[in-house]
């Protein structure tokens, strides 16, 4: 299984002085190690070398075909489920990574980073026209729409599919629609697809 993520995929995230990529006309990618994911509802730990961890929250698509060079044209057979994520950050070492043009996976691939909640069946469902939300402790902090991505799922599914191999359970990571906010052991987060919660578990 691979986990591909999408930074900056949003304007209201992208237009952040401190968290702008200078890259036009392409998604931003990276790719993170696979025990990054989180699930089943289990605890998030915050790490020791995370001051302070940043949390934010993104709508998950599963894939579901093997396939290379897809065309964007038929790049919507190639998923079938999506979920909303919670992903963590150790913002000092992302930070630092970025002053110094460094790579900055580390800082957002970490063991536990990628919480996600249940799959839901897409069906007749248009991926981009989707709300999904997150609460810290009762909350809303984090909301976003799908509409407002800057690459659809449709475009980052063909443009992710030159470089790797998709295959069947590989999870794309759609991007933060706000820049993330602090969280601290004692915080209960829960995730919506819609009205629909989807997602919960707690920090500690």
């Amino acid at each position: 299984m691979k986990l591909i993520a999408v930074y900056a995929n949003y304007a209201t995230y992208n237009n952040q002085p401190e968290t702008t990529l200078h890259k036009k006309g392409t998604p931003v990618i990276c790719s993170i190690a696979d025990t990054a994911l989180l699930k089943d509802s289990k605890p998030f730990f915050v790490p020791d070398f995370a001051e302070p961890c940043t949390c934010g929250v993104e709508l998950v698509v599963r894939l579901s075909r093997l396939g290379r060079c897809v065309s964007p044209r038929f790049a919507h057979r190639y998923y079938d489920a999506v979920t909303v994520g919670a992903t963590f950050t150790a913002q000092n070492l992302f930070d630092e990574s970025r002053r110094e043009g460094l790579p900055w996976e580390l800082s957002r691939g970490f063991d536990g980073a990628a919480a996600i909640g249940r799959m839901v069946e897409l069906g007749e469902s248009d991926v981009q026209q989707l709300d999904f939300h997150l609460e810290l402790d009762g909350t809303e902090m984090h909301c976003g729409h799908t509409a407002n991505m800057l690459h659809s799922v449709d475009e980052c599914v063909a443009y992710v599919s030159r470089f790797y191999t998709i295959r069947q359970g590989d999870l794309l990571f759609t991007g933060h629609p706000l820049p993330p906010f602090p969280v601290e052991p004692g915080h209960r987060v829960t995730g919506f697809l819609g009205e629909e919660q989807v997602l919960g578990f707690n920090i500690r």
